[in-house]
This record gives structure tokens, C-alpha cells and sequence, in this order.
């Protein structure tokens, strides 16, 4: 009886929303929505569970690139959140357009997306870890709005495989190998010589993305942010 009951504790929540899984039942979780995310790329809620459930060697290690950098240890110590509660959004349209502030806005309002819409981490097991792939989750319409890309295909695919290079989470690898299958053939072209090259060199060249504390760069120019990152201009 004892037994049983230690056996229990270890299955507590360690954040709210946090659903503890076996590693079989993650690779169960991680297989059925990997089909289902390759099956229809735009079921965010499949992509993010594949995000979890596969993203045990790539989340330490980007914890670990944000606990050695100044910026990106603030960050972990201080977890801000990009959400609508959290952004002063007439601030932001009132900035000069060509600063970051702007353009997220411009990228949010022409894209027709909300920041709220990332999905909480449930099935990460380690309370640092679920922030860090919500931090990820969070960043990633600002990498849209660095990198210049649409949330069409092509712009998701390309993001993804600048997120791929950057992060390593298997998920942005099977996003970027997988999501071209649907482009037609002209876009495909341009894919593969043009956007897919230069995403690949930028995630390489960039330093980690997790470690800009972008809520206090909202006035520096995208350009300018650009460069500091080490983000190549889009072609």
C-alpha cells in the first residue's frame, strides 16, 4: 500500500496544466501527432504536442544557451510573456514604422494572428523546460516579422527551417523537411535556391534568438535588430 502511494506522488503537476506522461506514452503522443501534423500542417495543437513530446535533448540545451548569456538568464530569471494582456498594443502602433514594435503589430494585424493562440506546455516534465518551449512558442510570429515571412506555407516553411538550424527541436526539422510537400512546383523552385538556403545560413550565423529580451527592443529598427542577431536580409 505504501508503495503504491510514493508511486503516486511522483506523478504531480509540476506547473498548472502540466499532464505527466511515461516515455511510452510520449512516444505514442509524439508518433500520432507527428502523422497529424504532416497530415495538415496548420493543426497547431498536433505540432506543439510533437514539440513536447520529442524535445528532450534540444530544450536543456537551450536552456542552457539562455542560463550563459546576460540577456537570456534575465529572461529565464524574470519569464516575461508575450501575450495580449501583456502588450500595450497602441504603444506599439504609435512607434516609427521600421521598428520592432511596428512591424509585430503590422505582422499580427495583416497576418490575422494573435499572440494568444500558442498552446500552454502540458507535457514537458521539467517546470524551466515547459517556460523555455513556451518562450519559443512565444518569439516565433517575432521570427516571422525578422525574417520578413508571411504565415502562408512558404513562410511557415522557411521560419521552420531557420527554426530547425536554430533550435534543433525535431519538430521544426519535420515541419521544415515535410511542409514543402504541398507547394507548388514555381514556389518550390524558389524554395530550394533561394529561401531555404538563406534561412539555413542565418539560423547558422544567428546567435540564439531566445536570448532577446525582445519586450525591451520594441523601438530598435528591424534592421538594426537584424544584424545584431546576425540575421542575413531576406532575399
Amino acid at each position: 500500500e505504501e508503495e503504491e502511494v510514493e508511486e503516486e506522488e511522483v506523478w504531480h503537476q509540476l506547473y498548472p496544466g502540466h499532464i505527466p506522461t511515461s516515455p511510452l506514452q510520449k512516444a505514442l503522443l509524439a508518433a500520432g501527432s507527428a502523422v497529424m501534423a504532416l497530415y495538415d500542417p496548420y493543426r497547431h495543437d498536433m505540432v506543439a504536442v510533437l514539440g513536447e513530446t520529442t524535445g528532450c535533448l534540444a530544450l536543456p540545451n537551450l536552456r542552457d544557451k539562455m542560463k550563459h548569456h546576460p540577456e537570456g538568464y534575465r529572461i529565464l530569471q524574470e519569464r516575461p510573456r508575450i501575450r495580449l494582456s501583456t502588450l500595450d498594443m497602441a504603444r506599439l502602433r504609435g512607434l516609427p514604422d521600421g521598428s520592432l514594435g511596428r512591424e509585430y503589430v503590422r505582422f499580427l494585424e495583416v497576418n490575422k494572428v494573435s499572440p494568444d493562440t500558442r498552446m500552454p506546455p502540458k507535457f514537458v516534465d521539467d517546470e524551466e523546460l515547459a517556460y523555455v518551449i513556451q518562450r519559443y512558442r512565444e518569439v516565433h510570429d517575432l521570427m516571422h516579422t525578422l525574417l520578413g515571412m508571411p504565415t502562408n506555407m512558404l513562410g511557415e516553411v522557411v521560419v521552420k527551417w531557420f527554426e530547425a538550424v536554430q533550435t534543433g527541436l525535431p519538430m521544426c526539422v519535420l515541419g521544415a523537411a515535410f511542409g514543402p510537400v504541398r507547394l507548388s512546383a514555381r514556389k518550390l523552385q524558389v524554395l530550394a535556391t533561394e529561401l531555404v538556403p538563406w534561412a539555413i545560413r542565418s539560423g547558422l550565423n544567428a546567435s540564439c534568438v531566445l536570448n532577446v529580451y525582445y519586450e525591451q527592443r520594441w523601438e530598435q529598427p528591424v534592421e538594426s535588430l537584424r544584424e545584431e542577431i546576425g540575421i542575413f536580409p531576406p532575399p
